[in-house]
């Protein structure tokens, strides 16, 4: 089992998740600690490109495809006809870290950070349905919260709540 802590990015479509994750990765690293990253698509993608040697080993039926160089390796997993693995299984196959961000996931049992942009997709709440949320990020002043808010842009500051929430040493 992984004890590595997990902290989830969540939020609608739009709501700024990609960019508040990355931003969080470079303030964690900068400050020493080894973070790894888990995104769900809600859509079918493709890291491969039609031609590509991999991309033929794939499409002859090869269950997993590894592509290494000497500066990096991917593996790619097709699951044909299995189901969508969980984040647990997801998280069980990452190397050894710090902490993992998860971008997306909205429905995992691990403590999130709710996103709330005037511009997502859908401006109703997850908090209020979600026990796992620990807290708010917004670009909008928000009516009286129970949970701790914090502006969207603050990065060093959520990052700081994260470190303490996850019970990482503080470096």
């Amino acid at each position: 089992m992984n004890t590595t802590p997990a902290f989830g990015i969540s939020g609608w479509k739009n709501s700024g998740k990609t960019g508040l994750t990355v931003r969080l990765v470079e303030e964690l690293t900068a400050r020493g600690y080894r973070v790894s990253t888990v995104k769900h698509a809600h859509h079918d993608f493709d890291i491969d490109k039609p031609g590509a040697d991999s991309f033929r080993h794939r499409e002859a039926g090869a269950g997993e495809v590894a592509i290494v160089s000497g500066t990096r390796f991917a593996i790619m997993h097709e699951l044909r006809d299995e189901a969508e693995p969980t984040l647990a299984e997801i998280l069980s196959r990452l190397a050894p870290c710090d902490l993992v961000l998860v971008e997306g996931y909205k429905h995992e049992a691990i403590p999130k950070i709710e996103l709330r942009r005037l511009e997502s997709k859908s401006r109703e709440p997850l908090a209020p349905i979600d026990p796992h949320i620990v807290a708010i990020a917004t670009d909008h002043s928000l009516a009286l919260q129970t949970l701790p808010v914090f502006e969207l842009d603050d990065t060093a500051s959520i990052a700081d709540f994260i470190i303490d929430i996850t019970g990482l040493p503080k470096r």
